[in-house]
């Protein structure tokens, strides 16, 4: 008759897993996250309304970023992306004050 090492305990018991939570739900729940969640959000409503405004390649090398009290940033991949965009910034305003998103637009260089 052959019976478990003591370390393992009874047999009978196992260990119960708690079931899974939805990162979503998570997010929802913790306050930080769920503010971090809507400026996420927000930044990216931003980036939709500008878009069209944009060249397809120019486009491409664009990411929406930081939104704050003092304005929004762009994520651009390089130098020439950000002269353009500076070029293009009071359109770019412009579109996004007509959809109720005022606010000033920051150029920023992504550092590889």
């Amino acid at each position: 008759m052959s019976t478990a090492p003591r370390y393992l305990g009874p047999r009978g018991l196992r260990a119960s897993t708690p079931s899974p939570t939805q990162l979503a739900d998570v997010m929802r729940a913790h306050e930080g996250l769920s503010q971090l969640t809507a400026r996420l959000e927000a930044s990216r409503r931003r980036l939709r309304v500008i878009a069209p405004a944009l060249p397809g390649p120019l486009l491409a090398s664009v990411q929406s970023g930081p939104l704050d009290e003092e304005g929004w940033s762009l994520l651009v991949a390089n130098a020439a992306v950000a002269a353009k965009l500076r070029h293009l910034q009071p359109r770019l305003e412009a579109l996004l004050a007509q959809a109720g998103l005022p606010g000033r637009i920051r150029i920023k260089l992504t550092r590889k």
